[in-house]
C-alpha cells in the first residue's frame, strides 16, 4: 500500500509561462517568428521596403497625420529624443506628476540643462487640468517652453486627460508645447495625437506594440518641428530632422538599424492596424480590463488588496496598480514559484528595500492579450489569495467571467 504522507511539494508553474508586467508585454508567435532569420541586406532590397512600410502604421497607432520617427532605444531614449529637438538649455518645462515616471522624465530634462518645476498631483488621482491652466496663465514671461505630461504612469496605473490640459493650455493662450509620454498606454487606451493637441508624443515597441524592447518613437507635429530652429540641446544622433523622410535610408537610425527589431515591428503593426484594427485593439483592452478591475472590486478588503486608482474613469486599461499592504512581494513570489505567474514589482510607490515597498504589486494587461489569458492571469492571483491566506472579499473570478461573458 502506498504511504503517501511524505509526499513532496509539487509546483504547477512547469509548463507555459504567463508574463503579467507592464512591459515588456506577451510576444505573439508570429512576431517571434518573423523575427527569427538571418540578418538582411542593409543597402538595398526588402528590408528598406519593409521599414518604408512600417512608418503609415506607427501614425495610424499614433492617430497623426504629422512625423513619426525610430530610434534605437527605450523609453528613456526618447524623453531625451523628444526635449533635445525642442530646447534650449534653461528653458523652463512643466511637470505635471501622477508617479514616478513623471520624475524620470524631469531628471531627464535637468540632464540636458533645463530648468524644471514639478506640480505634484499625488499617485492615486490624474493631473488638474485646470490647475495646470491656471499656472500657465501665471506665465505672463512665456517662461514655460513645454508641458510634459505621462498620458498614464506606469507605476501607479492613474490616466490623465490630454485634450483636458490641451484646452486649458488654449484657454490660458499659451504657447508652450504639450508633449504626452505613451509608453504605457498607446495601442492600448484611446490615444489621439492630433485631435486631442498633443505637439509631440513617443512610445516604444515593447508594450502596446507586441515586440521585444529596443526600439522607441517619437511623434511629431509643425509646432515642435519650429522649436527645433531655436533648439541648442540636440545633437547629431538625437537630430529627428534627418531621421523624417530619410533620402538615405541609414538615416532613419543614424547608422545600421535595428534589422530584426523591424521584422518583428512589422508583423505586430499589421496584426494592430491591419488585421484587429486600432478602434478594436482599444475596445478589446477596455472590456479586458473592465474584467480584472470587477475581479479586484470583488477581492477589496478593508485589511487586503486595494486597487491604487479608486476610481474607474482614471484607471488605464493597459496596467492596474494594487495595494497590498506588507504582501504585495509574498504573493507575486507565491505566483511565480507556484503557478508561472510574473506579475510586476512596485514601482516609485514606496522607497525599495522599505517594508512599504512589499506593499505594492501591478499587473500589465497590454498588448497580446485575450479573454483566456485574463481569466488565467486572474485565477493565478485569486489561487495566492488562498494559499497566504491574504483577507480578500469572494466572487473575483465570477465577476470577471461575467465581463468576460458581455453580462456585466
Amino acid at each position: 500500500m502506498r504511504d503517501d504522507s511524505h509526499q513532496t511539494h509539487t509546483s504547477l508553474a512547469h509548463g507555459p509561462q504567463i508574463l503579467s508586467i507592464p512591459g515588456p508585454s506577451i510576444m505573439p508567435d508570429r512576431v517571434l517568428r518573423a523575427m527569427h532569420r538571418p540578418s538582411p541586406n542593409i543597402y538595398q532590397g526588402a528590408l528598406i521596403d519593409l521599414t518604408h512600410s512600417l512608418i503609415p502604421d506607427l501614425k495610424a497607432v499614433a492617430r497623426t497625420e504629422h512625423n513619426a520617427t525610430i530610434y534605437i532605444g527605450n523609453g528613456h531614449a526618447v524623453w531625451e529624443a523628444s526635449l533635445a529637438n525642442t530646447h534650449s538649455r534653461g528653458d523652463l518645462v512643466l511637470v505635471p506628476r501622477t508617479g514616478t515616471f513623471a520624475d524620470g522624465w524631469a531628471d531627464i530634462a535637468r540632464g540636458l540643462g533645463l530648468r524644471v518645476e514639478v506640480m505634484d498631483f499625488g499617485n492615486r488621482a490624474p493631473m488638474d487640468a485646470a490647475a495646470i491652466g491656471q499656472r500657465l496663465r501665471e506665465d505672463t514671461a512665456g517662461e514655460i517652453k513645454s508641458v510634459l505630461v505621462v498620458h498614464v504612469d506606469t507605476s501607479s496605473s492613474v490616466k490623465s486627460d490630454i485634450a483636458a490640459i490641451r484646452a486649458e493650455m488654449d484657454a490660458a493662450g499659451h504657447g508652450a508645447l504639450l508633449m504626452a509620454d505613451c509608453m504605457a498606454s498607446m495601442g492600448c487606451d484611446r490615444f489621439e495625437m492630433d485631435a486631442w493637441g498633443a505637439d509631440v508624443a513617443i512610445a516604444g515597441c515593447q508594450k502596446g506594440m507586441m515586440t521585444p524592447a529596443g526600439v522607441s518613437f517619437v511623434f511629431y507635429n509643425d509646432k515642435a518641428d519650429r522649436a527645433r530652429d531655436r533648439a541648442d540641446c540636440v545633437t547629431g544622433y538625437w537630430d529627428w530632422r534627418p531621421r523624417t523622410n530619410p533620402e538615405v535610408y541609414f538615416r532613419y537610425f543614424n547608422g545600421t538599424g535595428p534589422t530584426h527589431h523591424l521584422y518583428g515591428l512589422r508583423e505586430a503593426l499589421t496584426m494592430i492596424v491591419h488585421e484587429e484594427g486600432v478602434e478594436h485593439v482599444w475596445a478589446r483592452h477596455a472590456v479586458l480590463a473592465r474584467a480584472l478591475w470587477s475581479a479586484f472590486e470583488a477581492w477589496e478588503h478593508p485589511d487586503g488588496l486595494q486597487l491604487n486608482v479608486p476610481e474607474r474613469a482614471h484607471r488605464s486599461n493597459a496596467v492596474t496598480s494594487v495595494r497590498l499592504p506588507e504582501r504585495g512581494t509574498p504573493l507575486r513570489n507565491w505566483c511565480s514559484g507556484e503557478v508561472g505567474l510574473t506579475l510586476g514589482i512596485g514601482i516609485g510607490m514606496a522607497p525599495m528595500g522599505t517594508p512599504e515597498w512589499d506593499g505594492f504589486f501591478r499587473v500589465g494587461h497590454m498588448g497580446h492579450l485575450s479573454g483566456h489569458t485574463m481569466m488565467g492571469t486572474l485565477g493565478g492571483i485569486e489561487a495566492a489569495l488562498v494559499a497566504l491566506d491574504i483577507p480578500h472579499g469572494e466572487g473575483g473570478l465570477s465577476a470577471a467571467a461575467k465581463v468576460i461573458a458581455g453580462l456585466a
